[in-house]
């Protein structure tokens, strides 16, 4: 039966794991199969089209293991991809950038909102655009922190190494006047405790991965798509990188164990 099939979630590698962690949360019962691409993370330095096309090799590889939905569950490759993915497959297709955007225009009271992320996610304008769409009058600062994706991705444990970094990466959008502040990235939430001493407690964090569970759900729902048999679905995680260093970090952040499988792309038809 196609409810029971799995939702596949892909990310540039670690980052996606913090929407991995909602699904969970608010669908228990679903299957996820998450795919990791951290031989080539990060992303966001990449042209787009070189994103475009990381982004269709793994959804290929997705579909072939009959998945029900795909979540993009990477900001970069939501901007460069989305449209291109939501054409080419018939199952539903749900990135990170419209609930991020969805959740600052619920929490914002000034109208001035940050937006935090990497090279190709902020110089795609994809934020802001969107946030126009929905509200014109807001006023948008946007910053690209290209050194915070392979803090994460490292591993490091060291706090005065974390704190000094984050502190350098967000230096410029300080005296930036904003209510909000959208984690533009889905590695930011790994990390969020420092950006929070770094911006104070009067900015309110908002990461995307809450709303983007919520519209996964919602989506579900509408097609009969919801899971409702399965109460322990086997979750599997695929990652093109380290799978001991991958499994460590993943496990540090869902607060369980799991099975971690390494993938070739170039040797999978």
């Amino acid at each position: 039966m196609e409810e029971q099939n799995a939702i596949g979630i892909l990310d540039s590698g670690v980052g996606g794991l913090t929407v991995v962690k909602e699904v969970f949360r608010q669908l228990p019962r679903e299957k996820i199969i998450y795919f990791g691409d951290t031989a080539r993370c990060p992303y966001g330095p990449r042209p787009a089209e070189e994103v475009k096309k990381f982004t269709l090799e793994i959804v290929d590889f997705l579909l072939t293991q009959n998945v029900k939905m795909i979540v993009i569950a990477c900001n970069t490759a939501t901007a460069a991809a989305l449209n291109e993915v939501k054409k080419k497959v018939k199952i539903p297709v749900v990135g990170v950038i419209r609930p991020g955007s969805l959740a600052a225009i619920k929490h914002t009271r000034t109208g001035e909102i940050g937006v935090i992320g990497t090279e190709g996610t902020i110089q795609s304008g994809a934020y802001e655009k969107t946030l126009k769409q929905i509200n014109p009058n807001l006023n948008i600062t946007s910053y690209a922190c290209p050194t915070l994706v392979p803090l994460v991705e490292s591993g490091i444990e060291d706090e005065t190494m974390i704190r000094q970094v984050v502190k350098e990466a967000l230096q410029p959008i300080l005296n930036q006047k904003m209510d909000s502040l959208i984690l533009g990235c889905t590695h930011y939430p790994l990390i969020s405790q420092y950006i929070q001493e770094v911006v104070g407690e009067q900015v309110k964090l908002l990461s995307s991965a809450e709303e983007t569970a919520r519209e996964v759900s919602t989506i579900l729902h509408y097609q009969n798509l919801l899971n409702q048999t399965e109460n322990h679905p086997k979750h599997l995680f695929y990652t093109t990188g380290d799978v001991d260093h991958f499994k460590q970090i993943a496990e540090k952040w869902l607060g369980r164990t799991i099975e971690v499988t390494h993938i070739d792309l170039s040797k999978v038809k």
